[in-house]
């Protein structure tokens, strides 16, 4: 599954993402996904999060345009407010990625709904907060007709399934399709083992990566990667595919350079462009 090449010169040639993600207690989350998005060679990023850290998030984010979104008592975004002020941003988008450190509950999932509606003819990536309670709005998810990429570990899918930790860990495959056929997506069943399922029944596993792949922050860059190569125009299994390849050959690469454990997921969003140019030279 080559990725589609880019026009030569043109940033728009290589699409627009919108990144929904950050609260007040994980501004981080939203600067590892965004790093993870222009690595991935998206032509143009915006980053959505909590107006409390929109200034410091736009001054390490330097090529991004941020948006302040207005916050709830406990540090979220707001989701009535935000979904209004984001609703043309996603008709505009190529791709937009909704979740990553998003505080959770009803509020993120309401915002990941109105979002979803906007425009069903975007592609989006749905992670963290954004699953879990999913399953009451798989409707909106099936009418984005296959444009959606979720990226739950086990304890996400538990409750995108209503089955406990125990039982998707013992069948991870099995939780990934349930999810692909009830959601009319693709999904990346993160774990030691990823599982990627497309909604057609195809399924890939990557055993790659290491155990340093395994901290803090690594699944943010990770849907920053997917959602950034969806920008690019990959289509939805291309995307899932090449993000969890490309993020599991970072970690092999870092695990070289320090050892198994103890690099840091901000780390991961750099080897991705030199992981990507060495295998399309090979090509």
């Amino acid at each position: 599954m080559a990725l589609p090449k880019p026009e030569e010169g043109s940033k728009d040639g290589r699409g627009c993402a919108l990144v929904v993600a950050g609260s007040v207690e994980v501004p981080g989350a939203a600067l590892l996904s965004a790093e993870g998005t222009l690595r991935a060679g998206a032509g143009k990023l915006q980053v959505a999060t909590v107006r409390a850290a929109a200034m410091h998030v736009g001054l390490a984010a330097l090529e991004a345009m941020v948006i302040g979104l207005a916050e709830t008592e406990d540090g979220g975004i707001e989701p009535g407010a935000a979904a209004e002020r984001l609703g043309p941003k996603v008709e505009r988008a190529d791709a937009v990625l909704i979740g990553p450190g998003l505080a959770e509950g009803s509020d993120a999932i309401a915002l990941t709904a109105a979002l979803l509606a906007k425009d069903p003819s975007t592609a989006f990536v749905l992670d963290a907060a954004s699953l879990c309670g999913l399953a009451d709005h798989a409707a909106a998810v099936r009418a984005c007709g296959g444009r959606v990429v979720v990226t739950p570990h086990a304890g996400e899918m538990a409750q995108l399934l209503g089955r406990s930790r125990e039982e998707i860990e013992a069948d991870p495959l099995g939780a990934a399709r349930a999810a692909a056929d009830l959601l009319g997506a693709v999904v990346v069943m993160k774990g030691a083992q990823s599982r990627i399922v497309a909604p057609d029944g195809r399924a890939w596993t990557y055993g790659g990566g290491g155990v340093g792949l395994a901290t803090s922050g690594s699944g943010d860059v990770l849907a920053g990667i997917v959602v950034g190569l969806l920008a690019r125009g990959a289509d939805a299994a291309q995307a899932a595919l090449w993000g969890v390849f490309v993020h599991g050959e970072a970690g092999s690469r870092l695990a070289g350079s320090y050892g198994p454990m103890g690099y840091l997921a901000r780390e991961l969003a750099a080897e991705v462009p030199r992981i990507l140019h060495e295998v399309e030279r090979a090509d």
